[in-house]
């Protein structure tokens, strides 16, 4: 058989004082209660003292004990119509009375800073939101003629012989027009489709083949061509257009 130790006593509830000390007061004469009240407001008033350290207290007394002093009076004037009424002009002008004498109180303390302060709902609701936008100036594209060679950015020579184009390293292409663009470090080369609205493009980065109709070279960023439909439309860069990051 096992024993328990008996559990040590629980402590009563903070805010249970509050409401039996509105029943207490509900429970005595008004005319009890009335001085009790008049007691915490003088001590309040009084400034100077060791009640001075129980103001919170006295407060609590007073915004407790006023309902109390109510539910005394209804019961002492019989709960009826008039009762009722007296009751009620009685809770406003005490509660009323109770306001002002707690700002009176608080007049010297210094009022804690609004939330609002930090920043007026206006400015945040027109504080860019994300990442700072980036300017992107492209390099317009710069078309050279394959007359018969043309120097390679990255090495050898190209050679358009026949309406057809021949790389550095020996592989043709046809199809495309007499005239090319590279990208800065020579990765992209871009030819124009023959005959048609397009633009070929040769990642010789990765060794892929792009034939891209429709599309036309708007300009190079970053070494990184960047293509559009028209004129009109914004462009965009390849891997918006391939569908891909084509970064490395």
């Amino acid at each position: 058989m096992r024993l328990r130790t008996p559990a040590p006593g629980r402590r009563w509830p903070t805010w249970l004082p509050a409401p039996a000390w509105l029943l207490l007061l509900a429970c005595l004469p008004w005319w009890l209660d009335l001085p009790l009240l008049l007691a915490c407001v003088l001590a309040l008033l009084w400034r100077t003292g060791s009640l001075q350290a129980q103001a919170r207290l006295l407060r609590l007394g007073l915004r407790w004990g006023l309902p109390g002093l109510l539910l005394a009076l209804l019961r002492a004037f019989g709960a009826d119509a008039l009762a009722w009424l007296l009751t009620l002009l009685a809770a406003l002008a005490g509660f009323s009375l109770l306001v002002l004498l707690e700002n009176w109180l608080d007049r010297g303390r210094p009022r804690e800073p609004s939330p609002a302060a930090a920043g007026e709902w206006p400015e945040l609701a027109m504080a860019p939101i994300g990442p700072a936008a980036a300017i992107i100036e492209l390099q317009p594209p710069q078309w050279r003629a394959l007359a018969e060679s043309l120097a390679d950015p990255l090495g050898g020579e190209l050679r358009w012989r026949d309406a057809t184009l021949q790389l550095a390293d020996g592989s043709r292409l046809d199809g495309v027009e007499p005239r090319c663009d590279f990208a800065v470090d020579g990765r992209w080369l871009a030819l124009p489709l023959a005959g048609q609205h397009g633009l070929l493009l040769l990642d010789r980065g990765r060794g892929r083949r792009h034939r891209l109709r429709g599309w036309q070279l708007a300009g190079w960023y970053e070494g990184q061509p960047w293509l559009s439909r028209d004129e009109e439309r914004m462009p965009l860069a390849i891997a918006h257009v391939l569908g891909r990051d084509e970064d490395d």
